[in-house]
């Protein structure tokens, strides 16, 4: 008799970010691959103000995926929004170029109202992890 193997999915599981420090994904790369995950102050990898570019996705649910760059540490001042997976070449087609402080990567799709309570509560959502310094 066959085996029949069963995967379970796991939200998140396969949620990927790649940050990098030049435009066109080149330059210093770091990766996180975990279901939701917040950085209070990207300091914390010696990245505040350098990301140029960046491919964030969702390998089971390609649409569930929110990545929130923040201007200023504790995720606040200006901000942009990426829902779905994608690449971006380069942020400086968006203004954004080496202006991000702070971010949050979650394997669902945000709200702007949810993204608004980040800020004035300068809290990660619940289950996500935070790294700060």
């Amino acid at each position: 008799m066959k085996k029949t193997s069963i995967r379970q999915i796991v939200p998140g599981r396969g949620l990927r970010l790649e940050l990098f420090e030049d435009a066109f994904f080149s330059g210093r790369r770091i990766l996180f691959r975990r279901a939701g995950v917040a950085v209070r102050d990207a300091r914390a990898f010696e990245f505040n103000d350098l990301l140029s570019s960046f491919r964030v996705r969702n390998r089971f649910s390609p649409a569930n995926v929110t990545l929130v760059l923040f201007r200023d540490v504790n995720y606040q001042g200006d901000f942009r929004v990426f829902r779905g997976s994608q690449e971006v070449t380069n942020l400086t087609n968006i203004g954004f170029n080496d202006e991000m402080s702070s971010f949050v990567l979650v394997a669902r799709r945000l709200t702007n109202e949810q993204i608004r309570r980040i800020q004035s509560l300068q809290r990660a959502p619940l289950n996500v992890l935070e790294i700060s310094i």
